[in-house]
């Protein structure tokens, strides 16, 4: 899962949840600690004891594991552990959406935000969930009106119906809801649907300092302050919590003084309206002027006036699975809803769902091997075995795209989510793999070119851990450098 890098001093801790619930969902950022290397060659029949001696150790006795490790040409299996049973898979779930999305919609797709002229002062403009639209985009748009002679908008209508079905998804967690890498989904997403602020210490005894990005979204809120800045021998935390009516933020906690501003990123709750406000300064910015504000579901496509697009799909696929990006993922799921008519009542992730295991299917990944509920892994309640994900990466790199969809995994040592891993180990640059972390629940997935055995696809999935996240990834680490000293013997 995506955890947001804060931009505050050491120590301090950030709990968006309500106060009762402890932040259990995301298991924190911990310093990697480079494998054990206890070996410099291993035939293929002295793998299965190397494996079992790192995953077989007392500390793991309470903890699953799910192995599968083949050759990425023969698929003859070279490790096996419970590798047909269910796990809970977090983020390595991206695979499984982005390789639907791959085959589904092609490299080059991109997704389109409209604007159409309705007449007297009439625009419509038409979401269609593209997760990397941004403020520079809307200025764009603006501009684009502004070339077209247009200086007053009577009403604009933001026509949400591209996107059907709940902004989040049902079965995630409480404090996932409220927190950045579980923002909203819907046919208008800006800025990835979060905002931020900054807490500024002050002299000491007084309340920190709340500043907003967005004035408009200072206005939606109402904040109970009880936070206070303390002299420099002190600890530094912070815990920002929001109500249940989602109108109120309660700040409390402390930093030093003199120390750096915490910026504290917040997701929007409701997306189309931060989306019209965000517009509304866009177009200030021009010389428009915008009267009434409209959300409705669903229109009649007139005259587009103006257009922007996101970055090919390519491109998107990257952010997902690189930075291992939640939003990016769910709203792959719902572009894939384009490709199949859905029926009354049926939701876009729902069609999309459908959508990925049909694509699946068509690459002969077994559909019995999964249970979806979410295109992102952040839901506890989707099931995949190792296998399926194996499956997949072999599936996958038989086809014409697998460049592109190799290319979107961070790679150890260097990338995404991987660059503080494997650093200065023999996996280092040769492994191309996703990550998954929910508390208890750690995965690893992937390529590697070993360097004295033919490339080799795994799959590693870790569930019902006690043991801190940085323990169970140390071991897996130590599993694929066990493999990166396989060789012909």
């Amino acid at each position: 899962m995506r955890l947001k890098t804060l931009n505050q001093p050491l120590g301090v801790l950030l709990i968006f949840l309500t106060s009762q619930i402890g932040f259990s969902s995301i298991a924190k950022a911990q310093t990697p600690v480079a494998p054990t290397i206890t070996t410099k060659s291993i035939c293929s029949t002295q793998l299965g004891t190397a494996i079992d001696a790192v995953i077989n150790r007392p500390l793991f006795s309470r903890v699953r594991w799910g192995i599968l490790v083949q050759p990425l040409s023969t698929g003859q299996t070279l490790y096996s552990r419970d590798a047909q049973k269910y796990f809970t898979p977090a983020s390595n779930l991206k695979l499984l959406t982005t390789a639907a999305a791959l085959q589904q919609l092609g490299a080059n797709f991109r997704i389109r935000t409209s604007i159409y002229q309705n007449g007297n002062g009439v625009l419509r403009v038409v979401g269609r969930g593209d997760p990397s639209l941004s403020d520079t985009q809307l200025q764009k748009l603006a501009q684009q009106l502004k070339q077209k002679g247009i200086t007053q908008i009577q009403q604009l209508i933001a026509d949400d119906s591209y996107i059907q079905g709940d902004i989040v998804n049902p079965t995630w967690q409480w404090e996932d809801v409220q927190s950045d890498y579980g923002a909203p989904v819907n046919s208008f997403i800006l800025n990835q649907n979060i905002f931020s602020l900054k807490l500024i210490p002050q002299a000491v005894g007084k309340s920190l300092q709340v500043v907003w990005t967005d004035a408009g979204e200072a206005r939606q809120w109402r904040i109970i302050n009880q936070s206070v800045t303390v002299a420099q021998n002190q600890p530094s935390y912070i815990n920002v919590t929001r109500e249940l009516s989602g109108t109120i933020l309660r700040i409390q906690g402390q930093l030093t003084t003199n120390s750096e501003p915490s910026l504290i990123d917040l997701p929007v709750v409701d997306p189309n309206y931060y989306f019209l406000r965000r517009f509304r300064t866009a177009l200030a910015t021009e010389k428009i002027t915008l009267g009434q504000t409209l959300v409705l579901n669903g229109g009649v496509d007139q005259e587009e006036i103006a257009f922007v697009e996101s970055p090919p799909l390519a491109e998107l696929l990257a952010e997902t699975n690189l930075n291992s990006n939640n939003l990016y993922a769910e709203a792959l799921l719902r572009a894939l809803a384009v490709k199949k008519l859905r029926v009354k009542n049926q939701t876009s992730a729902d069609v999309g769902l459908e959508v990925v295991k049909a694509s699946l299917t068509q690459l002969g990944v077994d559909p019995a091997n999964y249970i979806l509920v979410d295109g992102s892994g952040l839901s506890r309640r989707n099931l995949v075995t190792p296998e399926a994900f194996v499956q997949t990466l072999r599936a996958i790199a038989r086809t014409p795209t697998a460049y592109l969809y190799r290319a979107s995994l961070p790679v150890a040592g260097k990338s995404g989510t991987l660059k503080g891993r494997f650093q200065g180990t023999s996996a280092e640059g040769i492994v191309q793999a996703k990550t998954g972390t929910l508390t208890g629940a750690i995965s690893l997935s992937g390529y590697m070119n070993a360097p004295k055995y033919e490339p080799l696809v795994f799959s590693i999935i870790v569930n019902q851990s006690e043991q801190p996240a940085s323990v169970v990834r140390q071991a897996i680490d130590e599993v694929v450098v066990l493999l990166t000293q396989l060789q012909r013997c």
